[in-house]
């Protein structure tokens, strides 16, 4: 549907106005949110995600990729508290994957580094992510993918602004 507008919203007053373009994005973002518990669902099976719902493999791979950081660091990149992230990096630690060090710019805010056992399980994680993965969208067209993978990151950004500006 290329343009359609709709009556008053009952609920708000409002006169909505939705062309083809706002249709798209709102379907991609449902589409997105149907997929993204559908990975979820299948990351708590495979382990890749706690059973609490935290992101261990995500954790580890921000460690892995941009080197030791803080919870709050390591929070502030997710949609989450430092509370959470707290109670993963403590998860983590107990199983020996994670370890916390001395930060050489704050006295209390310790960093969170992998340990060897860490990297490996992490190297373990990241596989079987791969592995799984590569069994997913034959029909797909790798540049299709990467494009999408783009468009989505745009809307993530687009929609952590804004729900900056509200709070």
């Amino acid at each position: 549907m290329a343009s359609a507008r709709y009556g008053t919203d009952r609920t708000t007053g409002t006169d909505p106005i939705a062309d083809g373009k706002a249709e798209a994005i709102a379907e991609l973002m449902l589409e997105v949110a149907q997929c993204f518990f559908r990975i979820r669902a299948l990351g708590q099976k495979t382990g890749l995600i706690t059973s609490w719902g935290g992101g261990a493999f995500g954790f580890m791979r921000s460690l892995a990729l941009l080197g030791p950081l803080t919870v709050p660091q390591i929070a502030q990149m997710r949609p989450t508290s430092r509370q959470r992230m707290q109670r993963l990096a403590d998860e983590l630690a107990a199983e020996g994957l994670v370890e916390f060090i001395d930060n050489p710019k704050h006295r209390r805010s310790k960093l969170v580094q992998l340990t060897r056992k860490g990297a490996a399980r992490y190297g373990e994680l990241n596989a079987q992510l791969l592995a799984i993965a590569s069994t997913m969208g034959a029909a797909l067209d790798e540049a299709d993918i990467r494009k999408t993978a783009e468009v989505v990151r745009q809307l993530s950004d687009d929609v952590k602004l804004r729900s900056e500006q509200l709070s």
